[in-house]
């Protein structure tokens, strides 16, 4: 009888072992109404979700049902914000100075050298970084109070034209080079290293986010968000319910993207492929926490 059992045990196993492993990509959930408020930058504290509403000088803290927690005003255009904890990073595009929110509380981050309409900024750790739209240029810091710059105006590796959006990770520096329709990768003394998508034919790459495995990128004009590994390769476009996206960011493995017009943020889960559809997909093993 014991050889019955591990007969069957055996099958069990080979049977498992040969099924294949259902195929995922990341699928719209659901949509969350803003109603009157155009976000453009979008970060996540313990309170909520946090949206940078330039067109209305504000920052709006929402639940995850779109409702409205608290506003902060009299801002001059914020941009693509930041979150360190619950300290807030604000790039102010309209007065060109970041501000630091902390308890409610504003504080200005103190640099050295003069902004022209600073559109993103990133915090890892104490690390900061600053995309500086006008001036075609990254500032860097690794301790948030001594600034190096890298970048000019132009079209060659290294060069930007108007970055947006910038993201700080362990080893890299990640930048939304927005119109010259690309995403640029530094080392963090901004040696140039590699650019992604410039085959997709983006139009304004004006968001970026980026995982251990995954860098997302709203193509605005386009209206879609690509998905690449870290190697530049295309995994997955999306397109459903997108217009005019402007940024997006991953919590908690949920992707929320913001429709800049539409007074929305759309949100995606990694699932299963419904049946009949074909997506392409990373062959990589994904890890959606940031």
């Amino acid at each position: 009888m014991k050889y019955i059992y591990s007969l069957l045990a055996l099958l069990i196993l080979i049977s498992c072992a040969e099924k294949e492993e259902v195929a995922k990509s990341w699928q719209l959930s659901k949509t969350i109404p803003i109603t009157g408020v155009n976000a453009i930058g979008m970060a996540i504290t313990s309170e909520g979700i946090w949206l940078s509403d330039g067109d209305h000088n504000r920052l709006v803290l929402i639940n995850d049902e779109g409702k409205t927690i608290k506003t902060i005003d009299s801002l001059d255009r914020p941009m693509h914000i930041d979150a360190e904890g619950e300290m807030l990073y604000v790039p102010q595009y309209g007065n060109d100075e970041v501000s630091v929110f902390v308890d409610g509380e504003k504080k200005t981050l103190v640099l050295l050298d003069s902004l022209d309409a600073p559109a993103g900024v990133s915090t890892y750790f104490k690390e900061k970084a600053i995309a500086d739209f006008y001036n075609n240029r990254i500032l860097y810091s690794t301790d948030g109070k001594e600034f190096i710059s890298f970048g000019k105006e132009g079209k060659a590796t290294g060069d930007f034209y108007y970055p947006t959006d910038v993201q700080i990770t362990e080893s890299h520096i990640w930048v939304a080079d927005a119109y010259n329709n690309r995403i640029q990768v530094f080392d963090k003394k901004g040696t140039f290293l590699k650019v992604i998508g410039v085959d997709q034919k983006m139009n304004a790459a004006t968001g970026i986010f980026v995982n251990p495995t995954e860098v997302f990128v709203t193509d605005f004009e386009n209206d879609r968000v690509l998905i690449f590994n870290h190697e530049g390769v295309l995994q997955q476009e999306l397109s459903k319910g997108v217009e005019k996206p402007i940024e997006v960011i991953q919590h908690q493995g949920h992707l929320f993207v913001s429709n800049y017009r539409r007074s929305e943020l759309l949100v995606f889960d990694w699932k299963a492929i419904p049946e009949g559809e074909n997506h392409q997909e990373d062959t990589h093993d994904h890890d959606h926490d940031h």
